[in-house]
């Protein structure tokens, strides 16, 4: 499985729009595309940040996707008053605890691999730090993705609400900071966001 993602850093005043834009026009495009399996949408009302995720049931998939998905790229950066990032992620673990409800929030981690062993490291956060994850409340879901060409990976981690979310930070940075030690990772950043779309159908990869 493999995902494109978009990060945005436009107007917080514009968010609403875009949500709409993506919601109403970019969904309905996406159900029509072969090997498409969903997205999901990240904000921080605060800064303008935003982040859209498209899941592919292969590299082929998310490659012929290009094309057609660039217009609506460009739209929305022109609705958020921001030029786009676009990065290709291969999905390495996936684990859902729940559905997400209405109100979800998510944290997410970027890490940089270039002196990892990625593969440990995959396998690591699978069967160690994904269960410890899930034990925390408010717990949703689980993510990682890697790129092995630019030495990155992104954890995702959704929690039910904010309090949920907030209340878990100091066992979550934690986790976290223990694990990207044994696995020979650095953090390079870090950012919470409400969930806004959530129809990401990866299946379970853990």
């Amino acid at each position: 499985m493999f995902a494109r993602s978009s990060t945005f850093s436009g107007d917080p005043t514009a968010l609403d729009g875009g949500i709409s834009y993506v919601d109403g026009e970019v969904m309905p495009m996406l159900n029509e595309l072969s090997g498409c399996v969903g997205l999901s949408m990240m904000v921080d009302r605060e800064s303008g940040d935003c982040i859209a995720t498209t899941a592919w049931q292969s590299a082929d998939a998310m490659h012929d996707s290009n094309e057609r998905l660039t217009s609506a790229r460009d739209r929305l950066g022109s609705i958020l008053d921001s030029v786009p990032r676009v990065e290709e992620w291969e999905i390495a673990a996936m684990h859902r605890g729940h559905a997400t409800p209405q109100g979800a929030c998510c944290r997410v981690t970027w890490f940089r691999t270039d002196h990892a062993n990625v593969d440990r490291g995959i396998e690591l956060y699978r069967s160690a730090i994904m269960p410890r994850l899930e034990q925390v409340d408010g717990f949703c879901s689980a993510s990682l993705m890697v790129n092995r060409e630019t030495k990155r990976a992104c954890s995702t981690v959704s929690y039910d609400t904010w309090r949920a979310l907030e209340e878990s930070r100091d066992e979550a940075w934690a986790i976290r900071d223990s694990g990207a030690r044994e696995a020979g990772v650095d953090v390079v950043d870090a950012g919470e966001y409400d969930l806004v779309i959530a129809h990401l159908r990866v299946p379970e990869m853990a």
